[in-house]
């Protein structure tokens, strides 16, 4: 009897992506351009103010349909940490230990609120497979033009960046440090390996 040989997928291809191009990501089903949002503090403008951000949001949406939003949180949350820290509160009966968890949940809510607003607001322009490199370019000036025409702060956001936002967003770093090309690069020797 015959086995059928199981392929070893890497983690790039079981997520759908393909690799990085001159303008952002390529994925099985075609390029991703990903433009990085400054966000506004809504909550120091004025009623009128708001709805004319609403105004300048539909416009970019009306003028780019496929147009995908995305909020991340740029940082690690603290919920798991805090359920922890109240559940052993709970069960705690030593007095100085009770103390130390309660300080302990005061600092986390403290690094809580100061986190939430470091959200990352992201513009995704999605393009189909195949399609032109010059058109890719000329759609995403015009997608740059419109998004600063409207009011928003955008940048495109480069290979680097996007490796930070999808090493966040897949847990594989919480600060957002540079992540390598290949998992394990930084701790490997190179000049040792030449050697063999």
């Amino acid at each position: 009897m015959f086995r059928k040989r199981k392929t070893k997928n890497s983690t790039r291809a079981l997520m759908g992506l393909e690799g990085f191009t001159n303008y952002g990501l390529k994925t099985a089903g075609g390029e991703l351009a990903v433009f990085l949002v400054q966000p506004t503090n809504i909550s120091v403008l004025s009623q009128a103010n708001v709805e004319i951000k609403i105004q300048h949001l539909l416009m970019v949406l009306s003028r780019h349909p496929g147009l995908e939003i995305a909020c991340l949180d740029s940082c690690e949350r603290f919920d798991d940490n805090k359920r922890f820290i109240k559940r052993r509160l709970q069960e705690e009966g030593n007095p100085a230990v009770r103390k130390v968890l309660e300080q302990e949940i005061g600092y986390l809510e403290s690094k809580q609120i100061e986190m939430s607003t470091a959200r990352q607001f992201l513009f995704i322009l999605r393009f189909t497979k195949g399609e032109k490199a010059e058109q890719v370019f000329h759609d995403i000036n015009n997608a740059m033009t419109n998004f600063t025409g409207q009011g928003f702060e955008v940048r495109r956001m480069e290979r680097e960046d996007i490796k930070r936002v999808l090493g966040i967003y897949f847990e594989t770093t919480m600060s957002g440090e540079d992540v390598e090309d290949v998992d394990g690069a930084r701790n490997f020797d190179m000049e040792r390996l030449g050697d063999t």
